[in-house]
């Protein structure tokens, strides 16, 4: 059985590069197009997996020409896709992404086919819930599914893993059922209510939510690493310094990245430490799940980290 369930979108990202974005009204000529599997869900699912370790995916693609070709592609990235429905009534999921000459992105997603994720789905995956190792969930799927996939996850003691994106508030009862939560300074200043400017603020904002109950709070702040808090840590992990090309799906890849670190024993700050090799690989190249990097990649980054 899968050690890791992701339950989560999958999106096809429609993405274009331009030397800066657009204005409101303004026409820009883009210099390159691709079509690559995304969504956060997909995204997570497939990092974890390059990791080598065994992951199920829960969600759902649309009857049209995407849903085929993301399943497969899942399939190829070593996810088991048992559980992800074909929705005969909607399209599925697509994100049209910009980046600019930075590789910073901005995105607008329509959710189709993810937006119809429902309870019953989680029902049908408890008894793949019940027997992994972790839970990973995301916020691109309606939130009455993520509070049933939390509910089913803690009545059989497994640990859930919320990376609470995209932005947006979540109450508080729900969080404090979280095992760990992982967002960036917009996810953090949505959730706390507090700006986060800077490392000082995160830092607050942080401890504002870890006091509010959840028991680990990982705050990703792109180019200066990551943040971490918990009972036994309070950390600032430095970023790998690399050339970046395209920054979507490092998020994600963190995420991969952290869970398949936990899953192997790693504590939680050497977790956070090997998340953010993987978060810093993804950004050397562009797309989503085509910059995911592979174990091997990580390992030895996060080698080299430590010397």
């Amino acid at each position: 059985m899968p050690e890791i369930v992701v339950l989560g979108s999958i999106n096809m990202d429609l993405v274009v590069r331009a030397e800066r974005m657009p204005r409101p009204g303004e026409t820009l000529r883009g210099d390159q197009f691709v079509t690559v599997p995304g969504g956060k869900g997909a995204n997570q699912a497939a990092a974890a997996a390059r990791q080598g370790v065994g992951v199920a995916m829960v969600g759902r693609v649309g009857a049209d020409s995407f849903g085929p070709l993301m399943l497969d592609n899942l399939r190829t990235q070593g996810v088991d896709v048992a559980h992800v429905g074909v929705d005969p009534e909607a399209a599925s999921g697509i994100a049209m992404i910009i980046l600019d000459a930075r590789g910073e992105n901005s995105i607008v997603v329509a959710p189709g086919a993810n937006g119809r994720l429902s309870e019953d789905d989680v029902a049908a995956a408890e008894a793949l819930i019940r027997t992994a190792r972790f839970l990973v969930l995301q916020l691109e799927v309606p939130l009455p599914v993520v509070k049933a996939a939390i509910a089913a996850a803690n009545a059989h003691g497994v640990p859930v893993i919320l990376n609470a994106a995209p932005a947006m508030p979540v109450d508080m009862g729900l969080l404090r059922n979280v095992d760990t939560l992982i967002v960036n300074e917009l996810e953090a200043e949505a959730l706390s209510g507090r700006p986060v400017p800077d490392l000082a603020a995160a830092r607050q904002a942080g401890a504002r939510l870890h006091g509010w109950g959840v028991p680990v709070v990982i705050i990703t702040l792109g180019a200066r690493g990551a943040l971490l808090l918990s009972e036994a840590d309070e950390a600032h992990v430095l970023a790998r310094a690399v050339k970046v090309v395209d920054t979507t799906a490092a998020g994600d890849a963190f995420v991969g990245g952290f869970v398949a670190a936990r899953l192997r024993g790693l504590d939680l700050l050497s977790a956070v430490e090997y998340a953010n090799c993987a978060g810093a690989l993804a950004t050397t190249v562009l797309g989503a799940q085509t910059s995911l990097p592979s174990g091997d990649q990580v390992r030895a980054l996060f080698a080299e980290a430590r010397q």
